[in-house]
């Protein structure tokens, strides 16, 4: 396929720009001219248009197929939600409006969004109050990391380490290093959950926190939660909750009532906003009582008279961390996909997502190793060691499945299981899908025994086969000419 650039002719337009009716004697300065002509595709609107549409064909997304990315749930978006997203009221809206004299009350609508996405996560999380800021999980990971670093300042407590699970996302120890905490990490046991004796063995009084995934990227809701946190609170550590898989557990169990303290959720998951290909995400962050004075400025507050106004008087808090109030956009579609739901819809969420990983478990666990043979939440992690006899490793069924349509599931991670795939279905899968889903997976282990060097030398139906994915990565050609 052509790019666009090479599909040009010169002198060819897809658009006439209109009369200019603004004074335009105005001379723009000889240093600021460019020295040559501005290379742009000379393109008909035609052209234009069939040039996209082919692309869009080329593109893998979860409005044209099955994507099981475990860890990262890749949810389908209700359409409704963009489409409130783009209401001209909101899109045209100013972001330093609210900052202008008398500008707040003309973004009441705006701020009243963000406020009561606020209390509805509040709600749904047990915690005390948000902040919608951070652009991204990780990013709402290092908010989260800055509030436990400021928590300790204030109270003078001398901390020097953050407590992982080796089975932790590993922005988790990422983020802590960052605001310059040690990393321990504590190993997980048999049944993969974090090793209650180890955890004890390396708790102290220089122990900042412990980073948890809830549930785990094991896909198994850890048990000890409450008793981690008691041990924890003893030494006045504070336990922070990775939310990144809250799609296993809402309306279920809220993570503020089982002992965590502070929490980021990640909108474009749990609630159904765009998530993937360097898009906005957002990853706000929920805090018990004794941590809202240091969330980052400003907060949405609400009036005595009913109306809403940005809070920046706050002495204590970590300061700013975004440019205005977050990734509004993604806000907004996400208060649309709760409020559309409901808490009954929010509960049928989880059951079906976790009713869906089973499904796939137990249909999948005669054909490829079970690393933890346990009831699963919302996603389930084989290993692909059965296949390896054959020399058939993780990524090679993974590409594999792009011959029949399906996005490969994230592979090797969690790193604690050898040749891993996790699989993660959500809920808005059918049963006709997960059915497809899992026949082909079944053809794939067959092939891996029967025929490995088709599994091997996949995918055959793409534009392009096997990638050498370093050198891609490594040696990246971004320029379409020299």
């Amino acid at each position: 396929m052509k790019l666009i650039f090479e599909k040009g002719v010169p002198g060819r337009r897809g658009a006439k720009l209109p009369k200019c009716d603004v004074p335009s004697n105005f001379e723009i300065p000889r240093n600021f001219h460019r020295e040559h002509e501005a290379d742009l595709p000379e393109v008909s609107e035609l052209e234009v248009v069939r040039h996209f549409t082919e692309l869009s064909r080329r593109n893998f997304g979860i409005d044209t197929n099955f994507y099981p990315l475990g860890s990262c749930t890749m949810k389908y978006n209700p359409k409704i939600d963009e489409e409130v997203s783009r209401y001209k009221g909101f899109v045209e809206l100013h972001p330093l409006l609210p900052q202008l004299r008398h500008g707040g009350m003309l973004t009441q609508g705006a701020l009243q969004v963000i406020y009561n996405t606020e209390r509805l996560l509040s709600e749904i999380t047990g915690m005390s109050e948000f902040t919608m800021q951070p652009l991204a999980g990780a990013h709402g990971e290092l908010t989260g990391t800055m509030i436990i670093a400021a928590y300790h300042k204030d109270k003078g407590n001398k901390k020097t380490k953050i407590i992982v699970p080796d089975s932790s996302h590993g922005t988790n120890p990422a983020s802590a290093a960052i605001c310059g905490y040690s990393i321990v990490s504590v190993p997980s046991n048999s049944d993969g959950m974090i090793d209650y004796d180890e955890f004890l063995k390396v708790l102290d009084n220089e122990v900042a926190a412990v980073m948890l995934t809830c549930p785990n990227t094991l896909g198994l809701f850890e048990p000890q939660i409450k008793k981690i946190a008691q041990k924890l609170h003893e030494v006045d550590g504070l336990m922070y909750c990775d939310g990144a898989n809250m799609n296993a557990i809402l309306g279920k169990i809220r993570p503020g009532d089982i002992g965590f303290d502070l929490m980021h959720i990640n909108l474009h998951k749990t609630f159904a906003t765009p998530h993937g290909g360097g898009g906005p995400g957002a990853g706000p962050v929920g805090v018990v009582e004794k941590l809202k004075k240091f969330l980052p400025i400003s907060l949405v507050i609400k009036r005595n008279d009913g109306t809403y106004a940005l809070d920046y008087d706050r002495p204590s808090s970590i300061g700013f961390i975004a440019p205005f109030y977050g990734n509004f956009g993604v806000i907004l579609k996400a208060y649309c996909y709760i409020l559309m739901l409901g808490k009954e819809g929010l509960i049928a969420v989880s059951e079906n997502a976790v009713l869906n990983a089973n499904y796939i478990k137990e249909k999948l666990k005669k054909y490829y190793h079970l690393a933890y043979d346990k009831t699963c939440m919302h996603e389930c992690v084989f290993s692909a060691v059965n296949q390896l006899k054959n020399g058939v490793h993780t990524v090679d069924i993974a590409k594999r499945l792009i011959d029949y349509g399906f996005h490969p599931p994230t592979i090797y991670f969690p790193l604690i299981v050898k040749e891993a795939i996790m699989i993660e279905p959500t809920e808005t899968e059918t049963k006709e899908t997960l059915d497809a889903f899992i026949e082909t997976m079944i053809k794939i282990s067959n092939e891996a025994q029967t025929q490995p060097e088709i599994v091997k030398d996949s995918p055959k139906t793409t534009p392009v086969s096997r990638l050498d994915e370093v050198s891609a990565a490594r040696d990246m050609d971004l320029c379409f000419k020299d």
